[in-house]
């Protein structure tokens, strides 16, 4: 199950990780408002913990964001700020939970463990879409004429894909949701990988299509 952490307190992201990897999260950390606001509407993500002070853009206004734009994605947020009237404005904008810092983590994981547990968020389905299948936990994509194995950087990539179809993904929101939003990585890996996803539809016999738009990023298309 993918999370993404939305804080700019290195040393807390750093203290909650190995707990977050232990508890079989594969996370994502983001220090910005803005950039959170980009990873979180792009669908990749299961759950989501999000600070309410942020810099760029502060927590309450980006999940209001996420929620005009349809994203149901469940929502944690933390803050320090532990007043009754706080934590209506949160649940207000629409998280689904609320914890005050500082907290304990297995509190946290219950809490995450609650969130995931609701219809819709089971940890890491089989992706269908169109003629193929995306197993995140198996690493497998499979399609008309077989299965092909998968590394862990192209199921993510894939991943990204998959959850969004028909809708291009701009090449800073791929390179944030596959390698990290942190990561020092240079476009070229990104093409790269591309062209690998590209071979593996192929080798299963898939119509489906990654599509280059010139300029943005990519997108995939379904084939009919």
């Amino acid at each position: 199950m993918r999370i993404l952490l939305i804080e700019d307190d290195g040393a807390l992201c750093e203290a909650l990780r190995p707990a977050l990897e232990a508890a079989s999260f594969r996370v994502d950390i983001c220090p910005n408002g803005t950039d959170g606001l980009t990873l979180l509407t792009s669908g990749a993500y299961d759950v989501c913990i999000l600070d309410r002070m942020l810099p760029g853009l502060d927590g309450l206004s980006l999940l209001r964001a996420a929620r005009m734009r349809g994203i149901s994605t469940p929502v944690l947020m933390l803050t320090a700020l532990s007043g009754i009237g706080d934590r209506v404005d949160g649940l207000d904008a629409g998280a689904d939970d609320y914890l005050a810092k500082p907290f304990d983590t297995r509190e946290l994981l219950a809490r995450l463990r609650a969130l995931t547990r609701r219809p819709g968020t089971t940890a890491d389905p089989a992706l269908h879409i169109g003629d193929v299948t995306l197993s995140p936990t198996e690493l497998t994509l499979t399609g008309p004429q077989g299965t092909a194995s998968l590394t862990n950087r192209e199921c993510d990539l894939l991943e990204a894909l998959l959850r969004s179809p028909g809708r291009l993904q701009a090449r800073s929101s791929l390179l944030a949701q596959v390698w990290g939003p942190l990561a020092e990585v240079e476009e070229a890996n990104l093409d790269c990988y591309i062209h690998f996803v590209r071979r593996r539809l192929q080798s299963v016999g898939s119509q489906s299509r990654v599509i280059t738009v010139r300029g943005s990023g990519y997108k995939f298309e379904v084939a009919p």
